[in-house]
C-alpha cells in the first residue's frame, strides 16, 4: 500500500511541476478567480470611464486606452455579485482582455498574481460552485491551498463559437423580440404550404424565432419557404430530422440567408457591384448622406466609404453608422486587422499601427459611429442611401413596418435602399432597382 501512495504522490508532483498554462488570478466578491493569460493584454488600474447612456448595467462606460477606445465591463454587476462603490478618483484594478480583434476592459475587486498550473489538473466545473452560471466557467483548479474558478472569458462576453462566415450578430441593432413570428392568418402574401408540411414549417419557424430571433414575415417568407424545401431534402423526410432542435440547427438554417460577405469587407467583386449600383444615385447637392444601421464592427461601413469615395470624386461622403452592440460599435473606430484580410481597393486607405494595420483618417472621417437604437430618434438629416442588409428580419412584425416607414421618412426622394439579399419589401413608395446581380430599392415620392 505503501509503494502505492508513494507512486500516487510521485504522479502528482510530476504533474505540478509540468507547467503549461498559465492564469491571472483576481478576486471578485471575496472568491478567487482565474483567466488564460493568453487573453489577457494587460492589467491596469483605471478610473474615470466614459459613461454609454441606455447601455446595459454592467458597462461601467468606454475608456481611452492609449488611443485605443474600449469598452469597460463590470464582472461583479454582470454576476450579480456585490459591487462596493468607490469615492471618485479612487483607481480600480482592470484587465484588459484580448478577444479576437476586439480589446474590453473588465473590472474587478482585486487583482492577485500570475499563477502556472498543468493543465491536467483542471477538473470539470460543477454547480455547486453556482454564485456564477456554469456555463461561464471552463474549470476549477487547485493551487498553493485556494481553489481557483478559470472563467470562459470568449463564452461570457459572446465572443465563442461565432463563425464571422455566419454573418453579422443578428441582434447588433435590435433587442429579442417575443411576439408571434408567423401568424396564422393570411396577411402573409404567400403561396400556401400542403397540410402535412404546415405542422413542420409552423414549427421551424417559431423555433428560428425563438433561437435566434428570426421573424419570417412579408419581407422574408419567399426564402423561408425556399429554404424549407431544402432543408427537408438536406435532412431527410422524418419529421424529427427536420424540426430545429437547438440554436445550432436554427444557426444551419440561416446560414444560407446572410447577404455576401457578412462581417467582413466587401471583396472586390462585390465591391464592382455596389458600385455599379451606387452609380445610380443621383443628387444635386454636394454631399452623398449614407445610414448604415446595423454596422456591427464595421467593415461593412469602411467597405461602403471607398466605393462612395471612388465614385463621387466631386461630392463629400458622409455616413452615419449605427449599432446597438455596444462592443462591436466601440471597436469600429478602431478596428484592427491583418493585411491578408484587405482587399486591394482598401490597401490605400489603411495605416499601419503597432498592434496590424487600421483604417486612415481619410476613410475614417467619413465616418462617425455612434450607439443608436433604430428605433428610436434619429436626429440626422435625410439621406440619399441606406444600406441595412439582414436587419429587418430581426425585428418583430410591428417594428418590421415601423421600420419601412422610418426608412421613408428619412430617404430623399430617388434616393436607394439596400436591404439584405434574402429581403424584399412591395411598399408601393419604392420601387425595384436591379443592377450588376444586386437588389435595391428607389424612393419614389
Amino acid at each position: 500500500m505503501s509503494t502505492i501512495r508513494q507512486n500516487i504522490k510521485e504522479e502528482e508532483a510530476s504533474r505540478i511541476e509540468n507547467i503549461d498554462f498559465k492564469m491571472v488570478t483576481f478576486s471578485l466578491a471575496g472568491k478567487e478567480y482565474g483567466i488564460d493569460i493568453m487573453k489577457v493584454k494587460e492589467i491596469s488600474k483605471a478610473n474615470r470611464f466614459t459613461f454609454v447612456p441606455n447601455s446595459a448595467s454592467y458597462v461601467r462606460g468606454v475608456y481611452n486606452l492609449r488611443g485605443d477606445i474600449i469598452s469597460v465591463i463590470d464582472l461583479r454587476v454582470m454576476f450579480n455579485l456585490p459591487a462596493p462603490k468607490v469615492a471618485e478618483g479612487v483607481m480600480e484594478d482592470m484587465i484588459i482582455l484580448r478577444l479576437d480583434e476586439m480589446l474590453i476592459g473588465v473590472i474587478v475587486d482585486s487583482i492577485d498574481k500570475v499563477v502556472g498550473i498543468n493543465s491536467e489538473t483542471i477538473q470539470p466545473p460543477h454547480p455547486i460552485f453556482g454564485d456564477i452560471n456554469i456555463k461561464f466557467i471552463k474549470g476549477v483548479v487547485e493551487n498553493d491551498d485556494r481553489l481557483y474558478l478559470i472563467l470562459d472569458v470568449e463564452r461570457i462576453l459572446g465572443q465563442k463559437g461565432e463563425d464571422p462566415s455566419r454573418g453579422p450578430r443578428p441582434l447588433a441593432a435590435v433587442a429579442p423580440v417575443e411576439e408571434e413570428a408567423y401568424p396564422e392568418d393570411k396577411k402573409l402574401d404567400a403561396e400556401p404550404v400542403t397540410s402535412e408540411a404546415k405542422v413542420d414549417f409552423s414549427f421551424v419557424v417559431e423555433t428560428l424565432n425563438t433561437f435566434r430571433h428570426f421573424v419570417v414575415s412579408p419581407l422574408n417568407i419567399a426564402w423561408t419557404e425556399h429554404r424549407f424545401e431544402q432543408w427537408k431534402q438536406e435532412r431527410g423526410a422524418a419529421v424529427e430530422a427536420v424540426q430545429l432542435q437547438n440554436a445550432e440547427d436554427a444557426d444551419t438554417f440561416l446560414l444560407p440567408f446572410y447577404s455576401d460577405a457578412s462581417g467582413h469587407f466587401f471583396p472586390a467583386s462585390l465591391k464592382d457591384s455596389y458600385a455599379a449600383l451606387f452609380r445610380g444615385l443621383k443628387t444635386d447637392r454636394g454631399q452623398i448622406a449614407v445610414w448604415n444601421p446595423g454596422c456591427g464592427r464595421g467593415y461593412e461601413t469602411y467597405s461602403l466609404a471607398a466605393i462612395l469615395k471612388e465614385l463621387f470624386t466631386d461630392k463629400a461622403v458622409k455616413i452615419w453608422a449605427h449599432d446597438k452592440d455596444l462592443l462591436s460599435i466601440s471597436t469600429a473606430p478602431n478596428l484592427i486587422f491583418q493585411k491578408e484580410h484587405v482587399p486591394n481597393y482598401l490597401l490605400p486607405y489603411v495605416v499601419e499601427g503597432k498592434n496590424g494595420l487600421s483604417v486612415g483618417p481619410e476613410l475614417k472621417d467619413l465616418i462617425l459611429f455612434e450607439y443608436h437604437d433604430i428605433l428610436h430618434g434619429n436626429p440626422f438629416p435625410e439621406v440619399d442611401l441606406i444600406v441595412a442588409r439582414d436587419l429587418g428580419s430581426f425585428f418583430s412584425r410591428q417594428d418590421q413596418d415601423k421600420l419601412i416607414r422610418i426608412f421613408t421618412e428619412k430617404m430623399r426622394t430617388g434616393g436607394l435602399l439596400v436591404l439584405g439579399k434574402n429581403e424584399v419589401i412591395s411598399d408601393p413608395g419604392w420601387e425595384t432597382v436591379e443592377q450588376a446581380g444586386l437588389t435595391a430599392y428607389r424612393k419614389k415620392r
